[in-house]
């Protein structure tokens, strides 16, 4: 890999990392159809390119998971109890996806990541939040919230914040615990997320070299370096800028790389 390439990939952990604090969100959407780009124009296998991203982005989530749940539960904004009992259900839902979306070929994976993505700019766009209308449910219950969160986390390779934030609100969370609660479950997201790649993608034909599976390494680490070091940057500069449009102009961004994504993989 080149300097070229390398300059990339620090480049895209770095506005990662930053979007990742601003927002309060995974950076699996900005990441996922950035490599899908990349991958392509470096000529990785067209077969593989949706799955080396979904890997490769898993993989670069977990320091970026790391050092938001470290700055959360400084802030004492993270219920340990209620992550206790989402983990579980999270671990195997992300798991276990990782297999689905390993058994499924680019096409459908492309179009299934676009169509969640143009769901969550809306949301954006809208800034809507769901209004508290009931208590935390029972353990059952949010083991099953959580195995659900995990699968669509790990087929669309994000950290879980887009599903977990409004579920938490709707349960009378005040928002800032919310975030700070999401942001601990996005870590074994992450976690489980790239091992399932990992596995799902060992012995694989015709992937490119440095990589463990479906995740390239070398974009991993690169994207890591920058990404663990701008998110609380963007982490305090969502206190100072006017985050409502900057969502609603980065909701846009996102649909225009998903659909170049999409142009790309079809």
């Amino acid at each position: 890999m080149d300097l070229w390439w390398l300059s990339a990939f620090v480049l895209l952990g770095a506005v990662t990392g930053l979007v990742a604090g601003l927002f309060g969100i995974g950076g699996g959407g900005l990441m996922v159809p950035v490599l899908t780009l990349l991958f392509a124009a470096n000529t990785f296998p067209d077969n593989h390119l949706v799955h080396l991203a979904l890997g490769t982005s898993m993989a670069a989530i977990v320091p970026t998971a790391i050092a938001s749940l470290r700055a959360h539960h400084g802030h004492k904004a993270v219920l340990w109890p209620v992550v206790a009992r989402l983990a579980p259900g999270v671990l195997l839902g992300t798991f276990a996806a990782t297999f689905l979306a390993s058994s499924l070929s680019s096409e459908p994976l492309a179009i299934f990541f676009s169509v969640f993505m143009a769901y969550v700019a809306l949301q954006m766009i809208l800034n809507r939040k769901p209004k508290p209308s009931r208590q935390l449910p029972s353990t059952p219950a949010l083991i099953a919230t959580g195995t659900g969160i995990g699968g669509v986390s790990a087929l669309v390779a994000i950290g879980g914040g887009t599903l977990t934030v409004p579920f938490l609100t709707w349960c009378n969370v005040r928002l800032p615990v919310a975030i700070g609660t999401s942001a601990a479950v996005g870590l074994p997201i992450a976690l489980a997320g790239a091992v399932g790649y990992v596995v799902n993608g060992w012995g694989a034909p015709g992937l490119p070299g440095y990589t463990l599976g479906y995740v390239y390494w070398p974009a991993v680490l690169a994207i890591a370096s920058t990404s663990y070091f701008t998110a609380p940057v963007g982490a305090r500069l969502a206190h100072r800028l006017p985050v409502a449009w900057l969502k609603r102009l980065f909701a846009v961004l996102l649909v225009g790389l998903s659909l170049e994504m999409l142009r790309t993989v079809l």
